[in-house]
């Protein structure tokens, strides 16, 4: 579906804040420096006008997407253990919500050779990080299978947030996001990854049976209502848009995990999502990833925000939503 709406310059102040919010989240203290508008014209890992590029631009429904991701690999424990065991994420999540942030937006928008280095070294890390889950099963942060199902959560969550709350995908979107994403995957050692919506629900139904609930998803939750991850003005949002991340998830795997309708949004939660969401899909901020990475591939720095040469479904076509596991 192409995106139609005109794009939104923020005015001063406004501007500067969410500049300002952009440097303290993905540059902070601690996060390597990522120049995205260097060197000129140098490709990234995904074209300018991949799904992956229309996507992350959006930091509501990246927010969401990756709390959805985040519960479906706690929710597999080896996974979990890995996670949960060997990561800072408990005593500082913040720190680690920006390397994520920042390692997302490296390999969607950076340079290649950027983006490789980065990876390298997230792969260098995970050869060291291994163990045994609380029931005796052995696990590698390198493992092929986890490697995929950490890849394949990370695409569900991220287009299903976007397609929920700010633009609607279809199957050839769903399709496009998939294959599109196979070289970046495989970097990250992740062979197996599904390359199409139809393959990406037979992976989810193979691994449902691993699936199962865990106090950790609700300590994770806990932090994530805690974890001051957007400007104060937008913080009291942060309950809704957590409800409305954990409601992309299937209902029957929410009722396994113990997430009930409490944790889900009511109808003036998703409406409020719902526009904030859609807003953000059009607001431009100068030193967002996405409008860096144009201008260095001599675009327009709102290209992706107003009318773009995306996909534009025929008459016949409906939005899709690509189910999880059951």
């Amino acid at each position: 579906m192409g995106n139609t709406a005109k794009a939104i310059h923020l005015i001063r102040p406004f501007s500067i804040m969410a500049e300002a919010a952009v440097s303290g989240f993905l540059q902070a203290p601690g996060n390597p420096k990522v120049d995205f508008t260097a060197p000129e014209g140098a490709p990234a890992l995904y074209a300018p006008d991949s799904m992956a590029w229309r996507i992350f631009k959006n930091p509501v429904t990246v927010y969401m997407g990756g709390i959805a991701a985040v519960i479906l690999e706690l929710a597999e424990p080896r996974v979990r253990a890995g996670v949960w065991n060997h990561s800072r994420f408990r005593t500082d999540p913040l720190s680690r919500l920006r390397r994520t942030g920042l390692a997302a937006m490296t390999t969607v928008y950076a340079e290649a050779e950027t983006a490789k280095r980065m990876i390298a070294r997230v792969n260098a890390m995970h050869r060291a990080v291994s163990g045994t889950t609380e029931c005796g099963a052995s696990y590698r942060a390198d493992d092929p299978i986890l490697l995929d199902w950490v890849q394949a959560t990370a695409s569900f969550g991220f287009a299903s947030a976007y397609s929920a709350y700010a633009e609607p995908l279809f199957d050839t979107d769903w399709d496009r996001l998939l294959r599109e994403g196979q070289t970046p995957a495989q970097l990250y050692g992740a062979m197996g990854t599904p390359r199409s919506a139809i393959e990406m629900q037979a992976f989810f139904r193979r691994m449902d049976p691993f699936l199962e609930g865990s106090e950790v998803i609700f300590a994770f939750l806990g932090i994530m209502r805690q974890a001051p991850a957007f400007p104060l003005a937008l913080r009291p949002l942060q309950p809704a848009l957590i409800k409305s991340a954990i409601a992309l998830l299937p209902e029957n795997l929410r009722a396994r995990l113990g997430l009930g309708a409490r944790f889900l949004p009511n109808a003036g939660e998703r409406f409020l999502v719902k526009a904030v969401a859609r807003t953000a899909n059009r607001i431009v901020i100068a030193n967002h990833p996405a409008v860096e990475a144009s201008m260095r591939m001599g675009l327009p720095p709102d290209w992706l925000f107003g009318e773009g040469p995306f996909y534009k479904p025929n008459a016949t076509q409906r939005p899709v939503r690509v189910s999880g596991p059951a």
